[in-house]
């Protein structure tokens, strides 16, 4: 999404890699211009940042570890809402928020970057992690059967925008209107299509 944003603003784009529990102060600093990717609306961050008009609908998942699900005997996310059962989670994010409403027994530990959490369930060292749809898929492709989606059902669903400071109506007006043009085309369709339904990108997966 944020190459095509790039391409029809005619600008080139960087990435600035971050840690999500300073991302929204990052902006506000003027590290970089946008969140696009993972940034889901709460009423909490629109007090700070304005929200474009959603250009998707996700939510949350739970990957588990395939050795502490056998070891333990868990089935259904039934199974993890137990004091014994340790959930892994990105600090700061609706995962979290998720995993506190759906696990309130279970004990919850924090990550800055998801991708923590991902590895400490491969490794066994966790029960199970949140994650969205398109990140298990790619976790579960990369490291095999040491994962598993213990269910397709996405918890605290939620709507994502792209989110920029305050105070700039001009750019807000121009993502939203670069929203509604690719939503109206189809295309976001289609990306969502690609990276939810299909396994057509496996193979960019690194080795």
């Amino acid at each position: 999404v944020g190459k095509r944003v790039a391409e029809d603003m005619g600008v080139g784009i960087e990435h600035i890699p971050t840690a999500w529990d300073g991302i929204i102060p990052a902006l506000l600093a003027g590290k970089f211009d946008v969140i696009i990717s993972g940034m889901s609306i709460t009423m909490k961050r629109n007090l700070t940042v304005n929200f474009t008009h959603p250009y998707a609908n996700t939510g949350y998942i739970l990957v588990g570890s395939t050795a502490m699900a056998k070891k333990k005997g868990l089935k259904t996310l039934e199974d993890y809402n137990s004091s014994d059962i340790t959930i892994a989670t990105r600090r700061a994010s609706t995962g979290a928020i998720a995993a506190k409403k759906n696990f309130p027994k279970a004990k919850l530990i924090f990550f800055d970057d998801g991708t923590m959490g991902i590895q400490e369930a491969a490794n066994g060292k966790v029960d199970a992690t949140t994650s969205t749809p398109p990140k298990a898929a790619y976790d579960i492709e990369k490291r095999g059967d040491k994962l598993f989606v213990v269910d397709k059902t996405l918890m605290s669903p939620t709507r994502e925008a792209f989110a920029v400071r305050k105070g700039d109506p001009d750019i807000l007006n121009w993502f939203n209107n670069w929203i509604d043009n690719v939503n109206a085309s189809g295309w976001l369709q289609e990306r969502h299509a690609y990276w939810f339904t299909t396994r057509e990108w496996a193979d960019q997966l690194p080795d």
